[in-house]
């Protein structure tokens, strides 16, 4: 199940995602409204996580327009906001549940699983742009080949992935376990500790050739971000 986590608290943020982790979830997070509503609209999650306030767009806002475009997804809201105009606005903006902040973490994890039980089969969405692009890179998905200033690079089917996964989430700090998760599957032998980095290396030398500066930078101790 995939978890899209979008709240600007760092401090409440990295802690439950790590917890939903551990609970075997794929969880993919985002510190802004912009960010998250730019992921959302990737499809392919099974539940959001919004936070109703943030920098740029609220949470409600993506849920609101979400919505508004058809979109079916189960949303969570987490707020302090606790009246109960608060609590009525937040559902009428199409949320499917509400949480007031602090909040026990059982508490949130039962409404997570009930919320996951009650979501309809997903169908495959088809709004998934066919070309990726930050700055002279492109990435053509629908045949896997990608481009540096028109030029064309090989990459393995790893090194794709890897990059198209880095492409959907510009900016954004991914963790080694993160990253991981989407490359290695359940079902393959989990990877060695310096795997990722050979992975990334890898790649880096294919896509920024001699150039100084890298797209893909390391966090040290945390992870990635690229861009």
């Amino acid at each position: 199940m995939r978890i899209l986590l979008v709240d600007d608290e760092e401090e409440l943020a990295e802690p439950l995602q790590r917890v939903l982790t551990n609970q075997g979830y794929i969880v993919d997070s985002a510190n802004s409204g912009d960010q998250g509503w730019i992921l959302a609209q990737t499809g392919g999650y099974d539940l959001l996580i919004l936070d109703w306030m943030m920098p740029e767009k609220s949470g409600v806002d993506i849920c609101h327009q979400l919505r508004q475009n058809g979109d079916i997804t189960p949303v969570l809201i987490l707020t302090a906001k606790d009246t109960l105009d608060d609590r009525v606005a937040g559902l009428d903006s199409g949320a499917d549940d509400y949480i007031v902040k602090p909040f026990e973490l059982r508490e949130l994890l039962a409404r997570v699983r009930a919320l996951l039980r009650r979501a309809p089969t997903p169908i495959t969405s088809t709004s998934e742009p066919s070309r990726l692009s930050y700055g002279d890179l492109e990435l053509d998905r629908d045949n896997q080949v990608v481009y540096r200033e028109k030029m064309a690079i090989a990459l393995t089917e790893r090194e794709y992935q890897l990059l198209e996964y880095f492409m959907f989430h510009p900016n954004q700090l991914l963790s080694h376990e993160q990253i991981s998760q989407h490359l290695w599957k359940e079902d393959e032998d989990a990877p060695t500790s310096n795997a990722l980095v050979a992975q990334i290396k890898l790649l880096r030398r294919k896509i920024d050739r001699d150039r100084q500066l890298s797209l893909i930078n390391t966090v040290y101790g945390k992870g990635y971000r690229f861009g």
